[in-house]
């Protein structure tokens, strides 16, 4: 599908790939594609390939680390600019301008996984841009692609270590309780298969409702992002929901096993990740909202890998 900018030209990035997913040193190619009613004279066409990570600050903590906040700057992982036709004529109807090149960080630099959060962004972009001078409106068109982490072909897998966990909650369990008069008696137990997970594969255990006096409404499972920014003059930690996935609703069957089950959104999570200048990782509640809308949270940091 075309963008149009206006009623003469049209103009497109296709890549070959149709999953636009790439890994480092892969060449990226693909077709740049114009159409217009009427030769169209032009200054140039460049692609530029360019990965940024986008750090930002929750105005919570504008105001503490005012000076983190003013040196908190886009880092450049990829920065490449190719001339794929120069200064001339496009001629009437459709052209196509087919394209090559490699994906390759920038020197001291290293590629990191596509990943969308709320303070911090992991963005891969092409980017087309047609010059007509300062008479005329350049033209521009913008196509995001995702970058993975590549898995080594041949290598032998090391030895699986188990990261299960299994669980108690109980009244006494419960940290941040003001008023544990409120909370009814219960016994909630289960197992998580893995608290290093592989991001591909479902988030998986099971929960059993083993004893509890009060009604309950509803057993969700939600998981997290902690998004941490930080330099010399500080660091700043949030924490947001990603997703939430009701896993039992009504006032559960006492002794049944309920199953855990919980796809990774990939455009939201990507491999655990740490540097010196920000880190993203991942926790996962159970919730449990009882009949009279009160609510415990069990909390359970996770590791994301590929």
């Amino acid at each position: 599908m075309f963008f149009k900018d206006d009623d003469f030209i049209a103009l497109d990035i296709k890549v070959k790939k149709c999953s636009k997913v790439y890994h480092e040193g892969d060449v990226i190619a693909g077709v740049v594609v114009f159409e217009c009613k009427n030769d169209v004279k032009h200054d140039g066409i460049d692609l530029t390939i360019e990965g940024l990570v986008n750090l930002q600050l929750s105005s919570k903590n504008v105001g503490i680390f005012e000076a983190f906040y003013n040196s908190v700057k886009p880092i450049q992982l990829v920065s490449s600019v190719l001339e794929i036709a120069s200064a001339g004529k496009m001629p009437a109807g459709k052209t196509e301008i087919p394209f090559e090149a490699p994906l390759q960080a920038c020197a001291n630099r290293r590629l990191y996984e596509t990943y969308h959060g709320v303070f911090i962004n992991i963005q891969y972009n092409l980017h087309c841009d047609l010059k007509r001078g300062f008479l005329h409106k350049d033209h521009g068109r913008t196509l995001e692609i995702m970058v993975e982490y590549k898995k080594q072909p041949g290598l032998p897998a090391p030895p699986k270590k188990d990261t299960s966990v299994n669980f108690t909650i109980t009244p006494e369990s419960l940290q941040n309780v003001n008023d544990r008069s409120r909370v009814p008696r219960f016994l909630v137990t289960g197992r998580l298969d893995a608290t290093v997970c592989e991001i591909s594969k479902p988030f998986t255990g099971d929960l059993i409702v083993d004893q509890c006096e009060g009604e309950i409404k509803s057993v969700e499972l939600q998981l997290l992002r902690v998004e941490t920014c930080g330099c010399a003059e500080g660091f700043a930690r949030d924490v947001t929901e990603i997703q939430t996935i009701q896993i039992g609703e009504g006032n559960i069957v006492r002794g049944l096993a309920i199953p855990i089950y919980m796809i990774f959104p990939r455009m939201f999570t990507c491999p655990t990740l740490t540097t010196s200048n920000f880190k993203v990782e991942f926790e996962v509640n159970i919730v449990i909202i009882f009949g009279d809308e009160h609510i415990i949270t069990e909390n359970f940091p996770i590791t994301l890998i590929r």
